[in-house]
């Protein structure tokens, strides 16, 4: 018997491509749910644009002064909105998706646990560069003029999002879904606050600020006031410790993350 080549030449490249279009089907199918979801909408853009408006508007909440009002508060807000999305929404979606056993059922289809993450990080990083580039917009219509060197908030920000997703989905497969909705809040609002977010690191006391510079908040946000404030390419220790904390991060998920 003989196999005729023309219809076994490509079944390794489709065999290969299965997965890859599982993970993105799965992709677009979070990102369709996300951007359905209300809730989802007001935290993931309004409340960021919001925060924007009140950062360059107003001295409630003095980042900067002159010119360097709406990028100092441009470069705060995409931090916080990859910090939220990224990390907060997706560990507290996931981990009450595990309970609600919408991840058991999905763990019944051809869908793998690296596809599955791969698709919710494809979704998550879609859904976050959207919430950035519309808080460039409305920075740009506050009189924010971008130079050259902001072009590098582009990689900081999809680096910043996979590191935080990592760690998101690591917390969402440890822990119980009340256990994360608390560490995933509780964590939030101290990266915020004093992980170098809207306290740059060097001007956190002492050894608070040494800290900030290593967390992954604290890289993003220096990396974000680089190429925002300061008009310059981002100091190469940022991508280092954002790389650092992504692959540590994917290391964990990938190896503790569980269906139910």
């Amino acid at each position: 018997m003989t196999t005729d080549p023309t219809t076994t030449a490509g079944l390794p490249e489709r065999a290969a491509r299965r997965p890859r279009q599982r993970a993105i089907a799965h992709a677009r199918w979070e990102t369709r749910l996300l951007l359905r979801n209300g809730e989802q909408l007001l935290l993931t853009f309004a409340i960021p644009i919001g925060l924007l408006l009140a950062l360059s508007l107003t001295t409630m909440f003095s980042v900067a002064s002159g010119a360097n009002r709406v990028p100092n508060a441009l470069a705060t807000v995409l931090a916080v909105s990859v910090i939220s999305s990224a990390f907060a929404s997706l560990a507290i979606a996931t981990g009450f998706e595990r309970r609600s056993g919408a991840l058991r059922f999905l763990g019944t289809t051809p869908l793998s646990r690296s596809e599955l993450l791969g698709g919710k990080f494809g979704a998550t990083a879609v859904v976050t560069i959207l919430s950035c580039a519309a808080a460039v917009i409305v920075a740009v219509l506050l009189g924010w003029h971008p130079s050259s060197a902001s072009a590098w908030a582009i990689p900081v920000v999809v680096l910043g999002t996979a590191a935080f997703a990592a760690w998101g989905m690591a917390l969402a497969g440890l822990l119980r879904a009340e256990a994360v909705l608390a560490v995933a809040n509780g964590l939030f609002l101290v990266l915020i606050m004093f992980g170098g977010v809207i306290i740059p690191p060097a001007s956190l006391p002492g050894p608070l600020g040494a800290v900030a510079s290593w967390l992954p908040s604290g890289a993003l946000a220096d990396a974000l006031r680089a190429c925002l404030v300061d008009q310059q390419a981002p100091a190469p220790l940022t991508f280092v410790v954002l790389g650092v904390w992504l692959a540590v991060g994917a290391g964990v998920a990938g190896r503790t993350f569980r269906w139910s």
